[in-house]
């Protein structure tokens, strides 16, 4: 038996971008990615409350907490966005050691940049 699929949580603050690249949800009004916020809470070096990181980015305490449960759900369009940055990346050569010696980085066709988005 398939299990129903489970319907789309309803994020009071959280939308997509259209006019970003990123699949990924940011905080509705602003260019501030969910999984921000959530590295914010998260870092293992300096972790910052949700109170903190509201205070930090002038947003009320829901918006954070809202992004911070959405992470967790590990929504595959943040692996998408990762990986597809990951791969222009690399297709510039910004992963290339030498990069910081010299940071020229190549530049992509439409093309390329099309390939890349369809991995």
């Amino acid at each position: 038996m398939i299990a129903p699929a489970t319907p789309p949580t309803r994020w009071n603050h959280l939308e997509p971008n259209s006019k970003s690249a990123y699949k990924q949800l940011f905080v509705k009004g602003t260019r501030i990615r969910a999984r921000v916020l959530y590295g914010d809470a998260v870092n293992e070096e300096e972790p910052r409350t949700p109170e903190q990181i509201a205070e930090d980015y002038a947003l009320p305490i829901e918006a954070v907490l809202e992004a911070i449960a959405y992470c967790q759900g590990n929504p595959p369009e943040i692996e998408e966005d990762f990986r597809r940055e990951e791969a222009l990346m690399e297709a510039t050569g910004m992963n290339d050691p030498n990069y910081k010696y010299h940071g020229k980085s190549k530049i992509l066709s439409a093309q390329e940049i099309a390939r890349i988005d369809r991995q």
